[in-house]
């Protein structure tokens, strides 16, 4: 088993990364988002209507950022 003082910055970096994903899945499920339509020629305003339309609010039984950092602290 490899020690994190083995790891390069990148590994380190991608190892915090999928901790962080499967522990949100945990809590928030998985979350999927429409194809997206192709960046390039969009305005700005066109950019803008864009994160409106697939913005993301937790469902109303989720805990807070505040309770999620607490209860890693508590573990």
């Amino acid at each position: 088993m490899a020690t994190i003082a083995n790891l390069t910055f990148e590994e380190l970096i991608r190892m915090i990364d999928q901790a962080v994903d499967r522990r949100m899945e945990q809590l928030l499920g998985v979350f999927e988002m429409a194809e997206s339509e192709a960046d390039e020629g969009r305005t700005l305003e066109e950019v803008y209507a864009s994160i409106d339309r697939n913005m993301w609010t937790p469902p109303p039984n989720a805990p807070s950022t505040t309770e999620l950092l607490r209860e890693d602290r508590e573990r």
